[in-house]
């Protein structure tokens, strides 16, 4: 019987690391080192590689937070990333020795956040079975609104009549790399609503987006004059078309900048992807669902979807 072992990630590792990433059936562009370590100065990383007779299987993206392993603390989601290898057997094996060594490095807690399965290339839930064979615990559920864009539901009348009043206005939806006018719009919005800001700074979006041109990209909603009134940050993945930021100038609420926004994106441009993400709508661990947020959602056909947050005591 091949060899299993756990190895600790290093930095010399990165090309194998990322290489991993792009061959694994459920990994994303979010799990590779140049974006995990853009924010390496807030978490103690403490990423694990798990090897078969010496060829990668899977790796976990995690970092160290007092005497827990977190996968991973700065993503939305990290959990178990497998080779389209990896079998059943296999991963009850590698959990049973990440306990093991866990406990031997003074953790007393696992939290892992598995990838959602609209991210997955094939089915990748070994690592569910072996949470439940863990007696994890479920703590954080997040809801998602999703569209299944192979049979979306039609969007909600409001949602249409908004599109069509943005037309009347002369709206236009076009790509951007003007990041720093959507950031103006973001953090006054967020700022006014929810006293909160953006996760990522202008700067780490501008890097981030520069490092992966093909999976980050910016849409804005603008008016004749040039003026912007509305956009959103899209993460692309294979699986997935992912809204990370949305986000209109008051302005451009009552014209409906936002339901011409995503009429274009869903009806046109990313009409051939098979998910349509627009992110949660969550506070406290999901135990709050911001109910007008979800409901615009819903609005343009999406459907929930859960974020789960997973622990395991040692």
């Amino acid at each position: 019987m091949a060899q299993l072992e756990i190895i600790r990630y290093s930095p010399d590792m990165k090309r194998e690391w990322d290489e991993f990433i792009d061959r694994s059936k459920n990994g994303t562009f979010l799990l590779k080192r140049d974006y995990m370590d853009y924010h390496a100065d807030r978490f103690s990383d403490y990423s694990l590689i798990f090897s078969k007779g010496g060829s990668i299987q899977g790796v976990l993206p995690a970092c160290k937070s007092d005497t827990a392993l977190v996968s991973h603390g700065g993503l939305t989601y990290g959990g178990y990333i497998m080779s389209r290898k990896t079998t059943m057997e296999d991963t009850l094996r590698f959990f049973q020795m990440l306990i093991s060594l866990l406990r031997e490095e003074g953790f007393n807690e696992l939290r892992i956040k598995p990838v959602p399965h609209i991210y997955h290339s094939l089915p990748s839930e070994e690592d569910l079975y072996a949470l439940f064979r863990l007696e994890a615990q479920l703590i954080v559920r997040n809801v998602s609104a999703t569209i299944f864009m192979p049979d979306r539901p039609t969007f909600r009348k409001d949602r249409k009549a908004g599109a069509r009043r943005a037309e009347s206005r002369g709206i236009r939806v076009m790509e951007s790399t003007d990041y720093q006018s959507f950031w103006t719009i973001l953090r006054d919005n967020l700022a006014a609503k929810y006293d909160a800001s953006p996760v990522h700074s202008l700067e780490e979006i501008k890097k981030l987006s520069a490092a992966f041109p093909e999976n980050i990209k910016l849409y804005e909603a603008t008016m004749p004059n040039g003026e912007h009134v509305g956009g959103t940050v899209l993460f692309i993945t294979p699986q997935v078309v992912h809204a990370q930021y949305i986000s209109a100038t008051p302005e451009g609420k009552k014209m409906g900048a936002v339901d011409i926004l995503f009429d274009h994106l869903i009806t046109d441009t990313y009409k051939n992807c098979r998910y349509f993400d627009f992110g949660t709508s969550n506070e406290d661990g999901g135990r709050v669902l911001n109910e007008p947020l979800i409901c615009q959602k819903e609005g343009f056909g999406a459907r929930a979807i859960c974020y789960d947050t997973y622990s395991v005591k040692i």
